[in-house]
């Protein structure tokens, strides 16, 4: 790709046209496959449901990151790809905190913790009190999404309203709430990934579980930024913004997370399994049984050795015909580390296949309703900020700067 803002050797616009319904048709078969499998077993479409659930919180979450760095850090490449990322962090509430209500509802088909018949008497249980208790889940979990909302409805608020002003202002309270938010994200994104998914075997704990869960979220949203990018260039809607920076540096963030993601990972594994105490190691004991322990050599390959390899390699960085089907195996093989966290939980000695429909119907229906919402937002709005003030930096153009500093030169020779 060229490193100037030239669209003219790119391929013609995709006709979208013919995929408008997809989300619509994604919604009704995920529908009739979520209410059979509720119908047929609660507990396997409670896990299933939690699973997409976390799967789509985990993008969203990670956009809103996004986000916030690109205000802590005052980039100017990030700002073609901030807008849309708003959309996404968007989503958080109310439709994920929606989507979250079934979770809610079947939580004693999913937590063991809720099924404990005298849990006072459980040391364990009782020293996570008053969290691990009916309301104190409901409560904990509202506070999440409370948060999550506020932090990513004032991020918007004030983008729209730079939009019509251009006030810099504008550009100032973003800041701030990044600033607070970037603290209150890394609390409620390590607690939520706790009591959501770490406690469906509440007797396990790590210490890191937390960095695990964020730099998952980070991994699989990267992924999905760099592909959604790639097709706003094609339909022209960023035309004139992008660049090879862009996509460089997106490229060289997947690369990165790729990385951090896969120590994290092993970290958590070495640290448990070296201490070897049989109230934590039964965790990955469970996950060396049946069909567990091939899924466990594929994330191996899938979520770091193979894309390591593909993306070691600085022009692949910006090679869509590469990356892209990298990013989209980021898709599948997050949804099997989640599989690979949440389902041993209930089957302890391997994956039913019989089942796996359920989960597709779940991911299918939260995926088409979340993308409709989605593109309901994006088209009502510019696809990028156009008074970002760091919108010039993003094209590429720093002769102003480079202009003052120059007359600065000359004002200084003349003195």
């Amino acid at each position: 790709m060229s490193s100037h803002n030239d669209s003219t050797h790119l391929p013609p616009p995709l006709d979208l046209s013919r995929w408008a319904k997809l989300p619509a048709l994604a919604m009704a078969v995920g529908a009739i496959l979520s209410i059979l499998g509720a119908v047929a077993s609660p507990a396997e479409f409670g896990f299933s449901w939690l699973l997409a659930f976390v799967f789509f919180l985990s993008i969203a979450l990670g956009s809103l990151f996004l986000v916030m760095v690109h205000h802590l850090t005052d980039a100017g490449w990030s700002v073609p790809i901030r807008r849309f990322c708003e959309h996404l962090a968007s989503l958080l509430f109310p439709w994920l905190a929606l989507l979250f209500l079934p979770v809610a509802l079947f939580g004693k088909s999913i937590y063991s913790w809720m099924r404990v018949a005298s849990p006072e008497t459980n040391n364990l249980i009782v020293a996570k009190a008053p969290v691990f208790t009916g309301p104190g889940f409901w409560i904990a979990s509202a506070a999440f999404f409370g948060i999550w909302w506020l932090l990513s409805s004032r991020l918007v608020y004030w983008s729209l309203r730079q939009d019509v002003t251009g006030d810099p202002q504008c550009t100032h309270k973003m800041r701030f709430h990044s600033g607070w938010g970037i603290v209150a994200f890394a609390i409620t994104l390590t607690l939520a990934s706790v009591l959501w998914v770490s406690a469906l075997q509440y007797q396990w704990y790590s210490a890191i579980f937390g960095v695990y869960f964020f730099a998952s979220t980070t991994w699989v949203t990267l992924a999905t930024v760099y592909i959604l990018t790639v097709i706003l260039q094609r339909q022209r809607l960023l035309d004139g913004l992008l660049n090879y920076n862009q996509f460089y540096f997106l490229g060289v963030l997947f690369f990165a997370f790729t990385v951090f993601q896969a120590y994290i990972e092993f970290a958590q594994y070495f640290v448990v399994w070296n201490a070897n105490i049989p109230t934590e190691t039964f965790y990955y004991l469970i996950r060396e049984n049946g069909n567990w322990w091939c899924l466990s050599m594929i994330l191996i390959f899938g979520h770091f050795l193979v894309p390591f390899f593909i993306m070691l390699p600085v022009s692949v960085k910006s090679n869509f015909k590469v990356l892209i089907p990298v990013c989209v195996a980021a898709w599948f093989t997050h949804a099997l580390d989640l599989a690979f966290n949440i389902f041993p939980a209930l089957h302890n000695d391997g994956y039913p296949l019989k089942w796996i429909w359920l989960p597709v119907g779940c991911l299918l229906f939260q995926g088409g309703f979340l993308a409709h919402r989605f593109l309901i937002k994006f088209q009502s709005h510019p696809p990028y900020p156009p008074k970002d003030p760091r919108i010039l930096e993003a094209m590429g153009h720093h002769f102003a700067a480079d202009e003052f500093t120059a007359g600065e030169s000359v004002t200084g020779g003349n003195q």
